[in-house]
């Protein structure tokens, strides 16, 4: 059983996304009296899919959110990279003996396993109670004219982060000229060869990529990726005959795009520190990244039980946040530059794309820096998981 080391000590966190609620979860059962502000009415998330690889697993089990999360869960064999002809570039083997773990489940049951959590350990969840700023000695200032003293104040509150700009923390915004739309379908038999069902799937043909993400045994999780300029390509409902003249080889899966779907552009954020003061700030409002490792949401996981470890482990609070820095950052700003690299390719010709990745995919040394984070031991957790 955890000693409670913080007891007495207040923590006040805008935004109840994964980097939010985990940071609650984790302070709490360690003592700390945690409220979590969202400015939305409900608790409700936008309809996707989220990969989670051994590290987030970890994080998941440590804070006791495993087994809800990973109900239902998709444990995918391998997962490939495929050319405009269909060929595979990259075959990535996962979930093996000697490989990093990766399931893939809805959005919305990871956000209510977090928030069950938190509930379970004594966190107060207020919604309707948005967040404009902070300030440096502990207080978390809401769009009412509440102020909210605490020891601990908290910015997870999204790229667009009120919490962080008022404290003049953002080194560079950066918009990377690509983005996605993203959907959640029905599974169906037909949408690919029955060999590839269980896979998961990024095709490339041009500037477009499709990826194909089983979530459960009954939803799958689609993102149809182009550069920012593709007016075209980036309109919501999708356009199908528009994706199906680029990926003619998945033209069934492309028949049952629904109206629904979301274009969400591909940045990265990164800050001058990430807190100043009482203050800290995680998730995307500080470490924004484009998804093409997956770790968006494990880097948020990371970073939210590591800043409570960290802070549970000292008296002196910015003391305790330089140290939380010092350590996680590194591995995070690994995660975010070898993102963003891999999005280079999305300008590549086919051709030159696909020799490049041919040849890469066979190396062990490129291997082990895209899965660095995947078999990373996050601070406070144990590393069989």
């Amino acid at each position: 059983m955890m000693q409670k080391s913080g007891a007495g000590r207040r923590a006040e966190i805008a935004g109840a996304g994964i980097g939010g609620l985990t940071t609650a979860a984790a302070l709490a059962q360690r003592g700390w009296s945690v409220t979590v502000h969202e400015r939305a009415p409900t608790l409700r998330t936008f309809g996707a899919g989220i990969y989670i690889w051994s590290n987030g697993l970890r994080v998941l089990q440590a804070i006791g959110a495993y087994d809800q999360a990973t109900v239902g869960a998709h444990i995918g064999p391998q997962f490939h990279t495929r050319d405009h002809d269909n060929t595979t570039m990259e075959e990535i083997p996962i979930n093996g003996p000697e490989d990093a773990r990766l399931i893939t489940i809805l959005r919305e049951t990871l956000i209510n396993a977090l928030v069950d959590t938190c509930r379970r350990s004594g966190v107060e969840i207020l919604t309707n109670s948005e967040a404009v700023g902070a300030t440096p000695d502990g207080e978390l200032l809401l769009a009412d004219g509440t102020r909210r003293k605490a020891d601990l104040v908290v910015g997870a509150d999204g790229i667009n982060s009120k919490v962080r700009d008022s404290l003049d923390l953002m080194l560079y915004r950066k918009h990377l000229g690509y983005g996605a739309i993203r959907m959640l379908i029905s599974r169906d038999d037909g949408d690919v060869p029955a060999e590839d069902r269980e896979r998961y799937i990024e095709y490339f043909t041009g500037t477009r990529r499709i990826l194909y993400t089983p979530a459960s045994a009954t939803d799958l999780y689609v993102a149809l990726c182009c550069a920012a300029d593709d007016a075209a390509a980036l309109k919501v409902p999708a356009d199908r005959r528009l994706w199906t003249e680029s990926f003619p080889h998945l033209a069934s899966l492309v028949s049952r795009f629904g109206d629904a779907g979301r274009w969400d552009a591909f940045e990265v954020v990164k800050l001058k520190q990430w807190s100043k003061g009482r203050v800290a700030i995680l998730g995307d409002a500080a470490h924004a990244m484009p998804p093409y490792l997956g770790q968006g949401g494990g880097c948020a996981l990371m970073n939210g039980l590591g800043l409570a470890a960290a802070v549970d482990d000292g008296t002196d609070t910015m003391q305790s946040l330089a140290a939380w820095e010092a350590r996680e950052r590194p591995m995070t700003e690994h995660t975010q530059d070898t993102a963003e690299r891999l999005g280079d390719m999305n300008f590549w010709p086919d051709d030159v794309r696909s020799q490049v990745l041919k040849i890469t995919g066979q190396s062990r040394e490129i291997g082990a820096e895209r899965m660095k984070t995947a078999r990373h031991a996050p601070t406070a957790t144990n590393a069989l998981v």
